[in-house]
């Protein structure tokens, strides 16, 4: 009996699957049995064979029996992630199961639903292009325009990484909108997933020495961990290869082994098949400008320049980012810290040996400790350092270079290129194009063809503007409501929030869709304290924890806790130096009010000169505030010598509340002015 078993098991067997893999850096022989039923090269197999093997592979790891999370099996068992997902996108069903859900992350894009809808799900996906500096080419924007009408849901969303998204692509169009993409010179690889993500770099268009060097690194970075198996080809294009050419210095830094631990006979010689632990944030900058959110990337790269303001080299911070889990204190958000400099001959090798320690140290068992934030926390920086000096950059870091103070610097508003030209950086709220907005930007840059940069802030800028071009491009914009920033609320210009509900799988309440009227909730109460109307904070929204829109590093940040509820961080600063701190849980969206009032009503009357609501709060304490909070029964009226009601029905105060905002006038004051124009040319007429 157990010999028929035998040969029937023996006809069932079509073939015995080798697969190559390197799994953390150690390069392993997987032999597995596949059947008849399964015509996958990489599914249905049991393992029947699991040994290390040794081919002066390196670089080399001891064999642990650490767990690994389920997201490291699927990487592993991917084929370079192609499978199972070259396999799913084929199908008829609208959504793709959980390991393709995991590895459509590297080629740029998540599986949605949408949460308002009840009684099943109505899958799309969201599609995230990858964009270093912002820089986006006239056709591609245009390419963008177009497939956000035709396959996605009418709008484009600028994200704070300076890139697009695109939201509500079906699974049927996915191919055809990646590889429109494509065929435009763009790009979703890597802009989700284990990876490198979009490399960030100040956006301004200025012809200046140290923007552009910074800015030649961000792609020189983007295009050294740019992966390089194919997969993203594979399965979009068909194979067929959009590649422009790197500078050699990149092709040199990538293949270069010196330090043994680059995976030679990989094709994927800094990744490996287990690619990185979690996802990876890098930014590059010049001094001063904080643009780009620096000290909340994994790495974040300054340029030092000399006193002729010819680039000399990079200082690097390491171990910043913004994600954690509500009361889960082992998880936090966390500032970048110096690491040294480098001159700026070793920028890549640095970069590239910072990414081989993470590879190889940062955690793969549980995904929210995975951030090299986690390692580096860990370890302390000087162990990290040490590791880094004795085992992959194989130098020593010199002292980090003094720098001047940082600045938020949003580019909104025309501004001297330097060549000639004249760039425009328009606000868009919360980085949503649609409407008319999306049609008076299509036209403006088809017809002059421009290109364009995204801002970290979510707001775009347009390139390339002959001055005879200034006053009508100025006129089809402000038609379409993108004004010069002198006509938008200051506390909208620095204002951000991550898409949230209806189609992010990991909202616990809204975001975007909640922040324009939890601003204009915050201006009232502003004018109801006495604050003037620019005088602003920095606000951040997000509908979760995991910190998309940065909140943690705002004055006034607004965290997701609960249905309609928000965790109220505070202590942030204007220039995006200081990490906030959690003040309050559970805040029902319809009790702001009680926690703004008296907490802006203080900031007016008890802050130092010229200092920021941020400041003022840390400056104030945690324990003071609350107590103000708790015995908040509404700002001191104080007695008034005339009591002249100017309004007398709420429409009229609300259309002379939009004309005194075009003047930087609050509703009374402008009311006075044109009462005693009045008067006064009532008085000139009488004396002539």
């Amino acid at each position: 009996m157990e010999e028929m078993e035998g040969m029937v098991m023996m006809a069932r067997l079509l073939y015995v699957a080798v697969l190559w893999f390197q799994e953390a850096s150690n390069q392993h022989l997987l032999i597995r049995k596949g059947y008849a039923e399964n015509n996958s090269a990489c599914a249905g197999f049991e393992i029947l064979l699991y040994f290390p093997v040794c081919f002066n592979q390196k670089p080399a790891k001891p064999e642990t029996a650490t767990k690994r999370s389920k997201v490291e099996i699927f990487k592993e068992q991917s084929n370079f992630i192609r499978y199972p997902l070259n396999e799913e996108i084929l199908t008829d069903a609208p959504n793709i199961n959980e390991a393709a859900t995991q590895l459509i992350k590297f080629h740029g894009s998540y599986q949605q639903y949408n949460r308002d809808e009840r009684g099943g799900r109505s899958y799309s996906f969201m599609l995230r292009t990858k964009n270093p500096c912002g820089k986006v080419s006239n056709q591609l924007y245009l390419t963008m325009d177009d497939l956000a009408d035709q396959f996605g849901i009418g709008t484009l969303r600028l994200t704070t990484r300076q890139t697009f998204q695109l939201h509500g692509v079906l699974k049927k169009d996915l191919k055809t909108v990646m590889g429109s993409i494509i065929r435009s010179m763009g790009s979703t690889l890597g802009a989700c997933g284990d990876l490198n993500r979009n490399v960030l770099a100040p956006a301004a268009p200025l012809v200046r020495k140290d923007y552009l060097f910074a800015q030649q690194t961000a792609e020189n970075i983007a295009a050294l961990l740019t992966p390089q198996s194919g997969f993203y080809y594979d399965v979009w294009v068909d194979g067929e290869q959009f590649l422009t050419a790197e500078p050699p210095e990149v092709t040199k830094a990538r293949n270069d082994n010196s330090n043994g631990k680059t995976f030679t006979d990989s094709p994927e010689p800094i990744y490996g098949t287990q690619f990185l632990p979690r996802k990876f944030k890098i930014a590059v900058t010049v001094p001063t400008d904080n643009s780009v959110d620096i000290l909340t990337n994994d790495i974040g790269v300054v340029v030092v320049t000399d006193d002729n303001g010819e680039p000399q080299g990079f200082n690097i911070y390491v171990g910043g980012g913004m994600g954690r889990t509500h009361r889960m204190e082992t998880t936090f958000a966390r500032l970048a810290e110096p690491l040294g400099y480098v001159p700026k001959e070793d920028i890549l090798k640095a970069i590239k040996s910072i990414v081989e320690v993470q590879r190889d140290h940062g955690r793969r068992d549980d995904r929210r400790y995975s951030r090299m934030k986690y390692l580096i926390s860990e370890w302390g920086i000087e162990k990290f350092r040490r590791e880094l000096e004795d085992n992959y950059y194989q130098k020593k870091f010199e002292p980090f270079r003094k720098l001047p103070e940082w600045e938020f610097k949003s580019y909104l508003g025309w501004h001297e290129q330097g060549d000639g030209s004249l760039f425009c950086g328009l606000h868009v709220d919360n980085g949503r194009i649609g409407g008319k907005m999306k049609t008076a930007l299509r036209e403006v840059i088809s017809k002059y063809n421009l290109s364009i940069r995204l801002t970290p802030n979510q707001n775009i800028i347009l390139c390339d503007i002959r001055n005879a071009w200034k006053r009508p491009i100025t006129t089809t914009l402000a038609q379409a409501g993108l004004l010069h920033p002198r006509y938008v609320d200051p506390l909208n210009q620095t204002a951000m929030a991550c898409p949230a509900f209806p189609l992010c799988p990991l909202a616990i309440t809204e975001a975007e869709r909640g922040i324009p009227d939890i601003l204009k909730r915050v201006r009232a109460v502003f004018e109801k304290v006495g604050l003037k109307y620019n005088e602003s904070v920095v606000i951040r929204v997000t509908g979760c924890p995991n910190g998309c829109a940065r909140p943690y590093m705002a004055e006034l940040g607004l965290v997701g806790d609960g249905p309609n509820s928000y965790q109220i961080w505070l202590g942030g600063t204007p220039n995006q130096t200081s990490i906030a701190k959690s003040f309050m849980n559970k805040v029902k969206v319809q009790d702001l009010e009680k926690v703004f009032e008296p907490l802006f009503y203080n900031w007016k009357r008890k802050r130092q000169a010229k200092e920021s609501f941020g400041d003022f709060t840390i400056r104030m304490g945690f324990e003071k505030l609350q107590e103000l909070v708790d015995k908040w029964e509404g700002p001191e009226v104080a007695p008034t010598r005339y009591n002249l009601k100017l309004f007398a029905d709420k429409e009229t105060y609300e259309a002379v509340d939009q004309l005194a905002k075009l003047q930087d006038k609050t509703a009374h004051q402008l009311a006075m002015d044109v009462i005693r124009n009045f008067v006064a040319s009532q008085q000139n007429g009488k004396s002539e």
